[in-house]
């Protein structure tokens, strides 16, 4: 019998880069032995992968968008005409929702897509092998990554190894059968995944990728994830690796704050961007956080007094703020076909000052100094000592609006709206589609 492999992006790369004449498959398909039959075919199923990241359901805008609006705290607000995001914001999700459904079915899309490649690695070219297979494993685990964020409790509210998680699937899907209902692993064996794959990433990648996964970004996203965990000394640890990686290949602090920003090719801040232009990519937080005349919609996300009475006077990451459209707005995502960072490196500076001070130790720098590096490219005068909350300070204002929030209240066990960092509405729900289908195995989550 003949398998197919149902991912519309393989189908698409391979068709207009074949000029004679193809058997028709069906829609959004493609034979197994075409799309992995050799080391041209595979590097376009990977072309499709990031193609599948970039989504505006996921590295494209709304899961930065969701982590803001959960954690909103009257710091921003929803003002658009959908409701689907102003669920999010009210923390009424409804398992119908179909913003939440499309995270989950683009997610677990991207990751067949890793799992078609990781499992056809023995025909790509010898040379090339380590970096294909760690771009897989990286795109991988940063979706494991964002699902068990969103559609579990956090690792903070404990019971990690009984708490339902997601389902981890590792192996290719191309037809469904009793197989294919596969249950939900707990938290702790999600996590466990993720950082599996993304060691064997970073051992894997090259230092410079062009646009692609490199060995900084994998050792970035591996500190996201112990910061998650409070593994504080491996956050530690692998955000100086990003950073001693990064600076020794030509990356450095953008000259300005704005700098960082509204860029049409990669900034030499980025460590993993996507690349949108007018002919490909999606970026969803200018479309709901910008405004008509830059090519937004109608403003949907306004900034509250509340929040900019959080920076100091003369601080140029206030300054990007702007009004229009009758309310503030974020001049992260205000130009229209820009690239859309998701790690920077002034993240990793940050994350290594704070696990740092948690561990009483200076690998890289002092938490002095990281942060006051931050703080002087914002035009501040440096600190004399520092505290943790100095650090969580600048952490909250360098990194405002890029979909950090809702992580690290949770991780920090803060509330939001008057909801607590563990509490069932700060959870998305497992989508109903995916539960009716399930044949019994998708527990929902608490509260639904």
């Amino acid at each position: 019998m003949k398998k197919y492999i149902s991912i519309v992006t393989i189908l698409a790369v391979l068709v207009s880069s074949c000029a004679k004449k193809l058997d028709l498959l069906p829609q959004q398909s493609v034979a197994e032995e075409v799309a992995l039959s050799s080391d041209a075919n595979v590097k376009k199923v990977l072309n499709g992968a990031y193609d599948a990241i970039s989504s505006g359901n996921l590295y494209g805008g709304n899961v930065f968008l969701f982590s803001e609006l959960l954690a909103a705290n009257d710091e921003i607000r929803w003002e658009g005409t959908f409701n689907q995001p102003r669920e999010v914001w009210l923390k009424s999700m409804l398992t119908t929702n179909s913003f939440v459904r499309d995270i989950w079915l683009n997610a677990y899309t991207t990751i067949n897509i890793s799992n078609n490649i990781l499992s056809a690695i023995n025909v790509v070219n010898t040379a090339d092998q380590n970096r294909v297979k760690g771009e897989a494993l990286f795109i991988r685990a940063a979706m494991y990554f964002e699902l068990v964020k969103f559609y579990a409790k956090p690792y903070s509210a404990g019971s990690v190894t009984t708490a339902p998680g997601v389902p981890l699937v590792l192996t290719p899907t191309r037809g469904i059968d009793q197989s294919s209902f596969v249950p939900r692993s707990t938290v702790e064996q999600v996590y466990t995944q993720i950082l599996a794959d993304l060691n064997e990433a970073e051992g894997l990648l090259p230092n410079t990728n062009t646009v692609y996964a490199t060995k900084p970004a994998a050792a970035a996203l591996l500190s996201r994830v112990y910061l998650q965990m409070e593994r504080f000394g491996d956050a530690r640890d692998a955000a100086n690796r990003a950073i001693t990686v990064a600076t020794a290949n030509g990356k450095s602090l953008a000259g300005t704050y704005a700098a960082a920003f509204n860029n049409s090719a990669n900034s030499v801040e980025y460590l993993f961007a996507i690349q949108v232009s007018a002919q490909d990519g999606a970026n969803n937080m200018h479309l709901y956080w910008s405004i008509p005349a830059y090519g937004g919609r109608d403003g949907d996300v306004s900034i509250q007094a509340s929040h900019l009475a959080l920076y100091s006077a003369g601080d140029a990451r206030l300054a990007l703020f702007y009004v229009g459209a009758g309310d503030t707005r974020s001049g992260k995502w205000q130009q229209q076909y820009k690239v859309l960072p998701i790690i920077r490196l002034a993240e990793m500076y940050l994350t290594r000052a704070e696990a740092n001070f948690r561990a009483g130790t200076t690998v890289g720098d002092s938490p002095l100094n990281d942060v006051n590096r931050i703080r002087n490219r914002a035009g501040l005068t440096s600190l004399g000592a520092v505290t943790l909350a100095n650090i969580l300070a600048e952490r909250k204002l360098e990194l405002a609006h890029e979909g950090h929030a809702v992580h690290d209240l949770k991780r920090l066990r803060l509330s939001a709206d008057g909801f607590a960092y563990n509490a069932n509405e700060m959870v998305l729900p497992i989508p109903q589609r995916e539960i009716d289908a399930s044949a019994g195995t998708l527990v929902q989550n608490d509260g639904y």
